[in-house]
């Protein structure tokens, strides 16, 4: 995997599109945030993840003078689509307080070398953000992230069952970024149907940096 073919997912409820089009993708704690800003996610793990330290091991875990990082402090993005999380978003369960129906939902693609190239502070993980499994790696690993990366996880269409536990947790590798991006940075829209389409277009998204890809979502 070249780096001029790897993006980076974000996935965020509709209604958030215009502050993110002003602003770009904030973090929480930033000026530009979004007072109005709709959650999507799964309260009780970005409850968890705002005190959450991890390790910067860079695959090392016998590394004990590892540098730490508190996962709340950084925006997260995945790098594929279809992820376990977007199954509990459209159908609720867990601590999701809301389902929220695929057309309400939109992914924001980033090309990583923007990001990279920007010399902002990012680290990168090889499975789910809080699983005991999984490590994290800082710039200095960036050269070979598209080898740590398990690209064929991140796009299995099937990861349930006990026996597939490996796979869903590195499905879920991450990409933190610890600054805003600017809207800029984000080359595509992707969504579930037509109508939200239109609606993308009517927020003055350019049609040509929108996807309807109805199999993106569940």
């Amino acid at each position: 995997m070249e780096f001029e073919k790897i993006y980076i997912y974000r996935m965020t409820h509709i209604d958030n599109i215009p502050n993110i089009l002003k602003n770009g993708i904030t973090h929480k704690n930033s000026p530009n945030s979004n007072p109005n800003f709709i959650p999507i996610g799964d309260v009780s793990l970005i409850d968890t993840r705002s005190t959450k330290r991890v390790i910067i091991d860079n695959g090392d875990i016998l590394n004990f003078n590892a540098p730490s990082i508190i996962l709340g402090n950084f925006i997260p993005f995945y790098f594929g689509i279809k992820m376990p999380m977007l199954f509990v978003i459209q159908n609720g369960g867990n601590f999701v307080e809301k389902a929220t129906p695929a057309e309400n939902v939109i992914y924001l693609a980033c090309p990583i070398n923007n990001i990279i190239e920007s010399g902002g502070v990012y680290y990168f993980s090889d499975g789910h953000a809080t699983d005991s499994l999984t490590s994290f790696y800082d710039s200095t690993k960036i050269n070979e992230l598209p080898n740590i990366i398990d690209w064929d996880s991140i796009k299995a269409p099937f990861w349930g069952g006990q026996e597939n536990l490996n796979i869903k947790r590195k499905k879920q590798a991450e990409f933190l970024v610890s600054d805003d991006l600017p809207a800029n940075f984000i080359i595509g829209f992707c969504c579930s149907n037509e109508d939200t389409k239109i609606k993308l277009i009517d927020m003055g998204i350019k049609e040509e940096k929108i996807k309807v890809i109805p199999n993106a979502y569940y």
